[in-house]
């Protein structure tokens, strides 16, 4: 039982971000093209699902798909008024739905689908089946808040799988790691007033949603302690997310003991992504990834699960993603990175790092 399993299904890749591909209406037969006004194109998912199946590693894993998110499940996360909201407008061929927030026909079900990935990974976790995941879902879902979508996000992902979990396998105590550069506001949200989740955000501060930084947001009432935000300054590289993990993320998960952990995975962090400003690279989300495995192994059986969220860079993300399934199947390939020389010389100085450094010392001294 050491396989990793990777979820997907190319109707996510269908998605309509955008209003029109040339002139006809996307929706229906007509196929989001890639290279379409909107950065949240299926592209990098496609791209990456490419990679990896170009490179031998989907071989290596156990691929599945998934039913979509029934209405109960949606429901213990989503009042029924925006469910019936979100469901009327992707009848009526869409529209915004939410502050960057667009949909098209048929974008209900597909974010359904989205959600339903997600929890039967989280699931098969749970139950045994497999050691730890990866689901290559689109839409993403870390910006949704309870009634109100926005930042390209319609359902709460990974919200949705950790309450079916709760409410089907009684599971207990769950840790969510999110390192898209953008802060994980609606996970903060729903979470805001309990101990029973640990949410842990890592992002570049200010940046989405616009001028947040989070970092005295704690929690509140019986949730006090168990929200953490680790703001990074633009331009901050390697060097400080690993130094972020080593002295708050780790030692958070080691002091909370979750019985699983869950990673809001977003690649737009990187250092081409046209959406942030920060200069990680593959081998950064790469020693993020191991890291938590190894975590995951000392504090719940190795039960972890990674759901997708941002990463815009059609050319790079593939070569981050693959990296992060590398690292958490155990299986290398012969694929190298090509831009990796290129952004190791674009990384900050020293002084930049120590004074990044100094910040996070600053930070865990408040938080742990």
């Amino acid at each position: 039982m050491n396989k990793t399993g990777f979820y997907y299904d190319e109707s996510c890749f269908w998605h309509i971000a955008g209003s029109y591909a040339g002139p006809l209406p996307i929706g229906g037969w007509v196929q989001p093209p890639s290279g379409s006004s909107h950065a949240e194109s299926p592209e990098t998912k496609r791209r990456l699902k490419n990679l990896m199946d170009r490179s031998g590693l989907t071989a290596k894993l156990i691929v599945s798909g998934a039913a979509p998110a029934q209405y109960e499940d949606l429901q213990r996360v989503h009042p029924e008024s925006y469910l019936q909201r979100f469901k009327a407008l992707s009848d009526e061929n869409g529209g915004e739905l939410g502050p960057n927030a667009s949909i098209g026909n048929g974008s209900y079900e597909i974010a359904c689908l989205s959600s339903g990935l997600v929890s039967q990974a989280v699931e098969d976790v749970v139950l045994g089946n497999i050691k730890n995941a990866y689901a290559l879902c689109r839409p993403p879902g870390h910006h949704c808040l309870p009634d109100q979508a926005m930042g390209f996000c319609f359902l709460a992902n990974i919200p949705i799988a950790i309450e079916k979990a709760k409410a089907k396998h009684n599971v207990g105590r769950v840790a969510v790691i999110d390192w898209d550069v953008h802060h994980g506001n609606g996970t903060q949200e729903i979470y805001l007033e309990r101990d029973d989740v640990l949410s842990i955000s890592i992002h570049q501060e200010n940046c989405f949603p616009p001028g947040y930084s989070g970092a005295e947001d704690r929690g509140v009432g019986k949730g006090e302690g168990y929200n953490i935000n680790i703001p990074l300054l633009a331009g901050s590289g390697h060097e400080a997310y690993v130094y972020a993990f080593e002295q708050i993320v780790l030692p958070a998960l080691e002091a909370y003991k979750p019985d699983l952990i869950i990673v809001a995975c977003g690649y737009d962090a990187n250092a081409v992504d046209p959406l942030a400003r920060m200069q990680a690279h593959s081998n950064t989300f790469r020693t993020m990834t191991s890291m938590l495995t190894n975590t995951a192994e000392q504090l719940c059986n190795g039960r972890l699960v990674m759901a997708h969220e941002g990463g815009y860079a059609e050319s790079y993300v593939p070569f981050c993603g693959l990296a992060t399934m590398e690292a958490l199947s155990g299986h290398k390939t012969e694929v190298e990175d090509p831009l990796l020389e290129f952004i190791n010389l674009q990384q900050p100085n020293a002084d930049f790092v120590e004074f990044q450094k100094s910040k996070i010392d600053q930070l865990k001294q408040k938080v742990l």
